[in-house]
């Protein structure tokens, strides 16, 4: 049983040391930086013994994409419990958002832009992704009003996060007023 055990870690730390590498890697040159053979190299292990952990170059990205999503959570988590009131936190998730994913581009992108292979907005996604999705709803169902979905009020919430990100890294919004467009989207979910 001890082997047994022992066996378990060293796989786990090794599929730890394979994302770590991506995400690092990513981070540095982009994910086409981002093969087997250059993790393999990275890590200093052989491609078979890559392989014997992910498919592939796809499931090192969707396991970082799980990853961030418990990174970007337990940040939105934190700016939602140290605000004081419901428009405070609101303001304090955009702000935490937008920040994560202009801090962590490729990070953000394995999250939110590659097509990975993991199901999203089910019971079946993994606990990471749900956790981050109940952050941003956890600060937007206090404001939704009689007769709305907080479901679909938060993904419209989250849709409008991105597409402020998403532009602005493209150049088509310029960079100096985002502050103010976080204070607009956040007065008009709020009424204020």
């Amino acid at each position: 049983m001890a082997i047994w055990t022992r066996r378990e870690r060293e796989r786990a730390e090794r599929e730890r040391l394979i994302v770590t590498a991506a995400r690092e890697l990513a981070e540095a040159e982009g994910w086409d930086a981002v093969t087997t053979r250059r993790l393999a190299a990275e890590i200093e292990y052989s491609q078979p013994v890559l392989y014997s952990h992910f498919k592939g170059k796809d499931a090192i990205m969707a396991a970082v994409a799980v990853q961030g999503c418990a990174d970007l959570a337990a940040e939105l988590r934190q700016a939602r419990t140290a605000a004081p009131g419901a428009r405070e936190a609101l303001a304090a998730v955009a702000g935490t958002y937008t920040s994560f994913a202009r801090r962590r581009p490729a990070l953000y992108d394995a999250m939110f832009t590659h097509l990975v292979d993991l199901p999203f907005a089910t019971e079946e996604a993994p606990a990471p992704l749900r956790e981050a999705f109940g952050e941003l709803l956890a600060v937007v169902q206090p404001i939704t009003a009689e007769g709305e979905e907080p479901g679909l009020l938060t993904e419209t919430f989250w849709a409008a996060l991105h597409g402020l990100v998403m532009l602005m890294r493209s150049g088509r919004l310029p960079e100096e007023a985002h502050d103010r467009r976080l204070a607009l989207l956040i007065a008009r979910f709020t009424g204020n």
